[in-house]
């Protein structure tokens, strides 16, 4: 199911997000549910009901939320998940944990933690997480990090939301195939855009978004191991490089991944 990253429409009123996206030719979106994002974390039961029922409108479907709840007992836990789940919304994603470089393990048994507990939130209303592999000194840039933190969780709570960019960026050369093999049997969404790498203004070499198969990602071999492992969930489609006309972008960006797939995937 391929879905538009509602990040990248933010001036769209909710009708307007579901008109343009089934416009394009989006199945689904991946909705913001969050600080500065479609639906405010404060507002989820009041405004994700409006927001879905718009999108659902329009023919398009709402099968992911991407959130920035790192906490079960956060104040928005509870009510952004019991919504997702009333709405019928089966994925979303957890925030992002920052490593303490001078305390990695700890860091790590802190994370596991509160992963747990976020996990059981996902088990009690029958929704799934997915644990982003964000690059830099994000926990779970290298993806076996991840697979510590969920390992002994259910299945049924929470999985990989994985990302073959990012995955590349830690892993150019084969680091990127062991991760994406790694998180197949758990793999709940999937993250899609492009980047290469250049030097930035400071002379450092930087990853540098660009559309999407323009850049470093083997988009051929990862769209054929998805589909070779059956794949079929959540794809989320992100426009990282700030392009002139994003609306354009997004839907040659999509032209391109319709190709990989119907390559990859079996008629």
């Amino acid at each position: 199911m391929l879905c538009i990253f509602s990040k990248h429409l933010p001036k769209l009123n909710y009708d307007e997000l579901g008109k343009t996206s089934h416009d394009i030719g989006f199945d689904g979106v991946d909705l913001t549910v969050r600080p500065k994002g479609h639906v405010l974390p404060e507002r989820a039961a009041e405004d994700m009901p409006r927001a879905v029922d718009a999108i659902r409108a329009r023919n398009v479907s709402v099968p992911m939320i991407t959130t920035e709840l790192l906490s079960a007992s956060g104040a928005a836990a509870r009510p952004t998940l019991s919504t997702a789940a009333r709405l019928k919304i089966p994925y979303w994603k957890i925030g992002y944990f920052k490593y303490k470089l001078d305390s990695i393990e700890k860091t790590l048994a802190g994370v596991k933690e509160a992963t747990a507990g976020l996990a059981a939130l996902s088990r009690e209303y029958g929704v799934q997480a997915g644990f982003h592999n964000h690059s830099g000194e994000t926990v779970g840039s290298p993806v076996w990090d991840i697979r510590g933190i969920i390992a002994d969780l259910d299945p049924k709570a929470i999985g990989y939301y994985f990302d073959p960019a990012h995955a590349t960026i830690e892993g150019g050369l084969g680091g990127w195939k062991i991760s994406q093999n790694l998180v197949l049997k758990r793999l709940n969404m999937v993250a899609m855009k492009d980047f290469y790498w250049a030097k930035g203004p400071n002379g450092k070499w930087q990853p540098k978004w660009c559309p999407m198969g323009e850049g470093m990602v083997d988009w051929p071999k990862v769209f054929e191991t998805f589909a070779a492992a059956g794949y079929t969930g959540p794809m989320s489609l992100h426009v990282e490089y700030n392009p002139s006309d994003e609306i354009a972008a997004i839907a040659k960006d999509l032209e391109f991944v319709k190709k990989q797939i119907a390559k990859a995937y079996p008629a």
